[in-house]
C-alpha cells in the first residue's frame, strides 16, 4: 500500500446577484456571489474534492449532497474541517494543498493571503503548506465573461505513522 497519495479537485459555480462571494472561506466584497446549495465556495469545494479523491472517498456530493437540507447555505469551511477529520480518522495526514482560482473579476490578489490562512486553519496546516493563486482567462470563456468562478486544487496526503 502506498504511503503517499495525490488528489485533484475542480469546481465551478455561476455568479449571481443577491449572494455573498465567499472563496476559501473569505468574504470577498463584490456585487455578485456564487450560486450553490451551500455558500457556493468553489475554491473550498475544489480542495474538498482533491482531499477526498486522494484517499478514494468519493467527492463532495457523496458526503454532503445538495439534496440534504442540512447543507443549505452551510459554510464550506465547516465541511472542509469535517473532511480533514475524516482523513485523520482513516490514518491520513494532509501534507499540502495547492489551489488556483479562475475569475476575471473581482481582483482577488488582495484576498489570497487571507484565503491561504483560512484554508490552513480549517485543515490544521501552517500557511506555508497551503498555496492559493488567482488567475484570469483574459476575457475568454465563462469565467472571462464574468459568468462564473472556477477553481482547481491538488492535495498530497501521507499515511500517518
Amino acid at each position: 500500500m502506498s504511503n503517499m497519495r495525490v488528489g485533484i479537485g475542480f469546481d465551478v459555480h455561476p455568479l449571481t446577484a443577491g449572494r455573498k462571494l465567499v472563496l476559501g472561506g473569505v468574504d470577498v466584497p463584490f456585487d455578485k456571489g456564487l450560486a450553490g446549495h451551500s455558500d457556493g465556495d468553489a475554491l473550498t469545494h475544489a480542495v474538498l474534492d482533491a482531499l477526498l479523491g486522494a484517499v478514494a472517498l468519493g467527492d463532495i456530493g457523496t458526503h454532503f449532497p445538495s439534496s440534504d437540507p442540512r447543507y443549505r447555505d452551510v459554510r464550506s469551511l465547516l465541511l472542509l474541517e469535517r473532511v480533514a477529520g475524516m482523513l485523520r480518522d482513516k490514518g491520513w495526514r494532509i501534507e499540502n494543498v495547492d489551489a488556483t482560482i479562475i475569475a476575471e473579476r473581482p481582483r482577488l490578489a488582495p484576498f489570497v493571503e487571507a484565503m491561504r490562512q483560512s484554508l490552513g486553519a480549517a485543515l490544521a496546516l501552517p500557511g506555508d503548506r497551503v498555496s492559493v493563486k488567482a488567475k484570469t482567462t483574459d476575457g475568454l470563456g465563462y469565467t472571462g465573461r464574468g459568468e462564473g468562478v472556477a477553481a482547481y486544487a491538488v492535495a498530497l496526503v501521507e499515511r500517518a505513522s
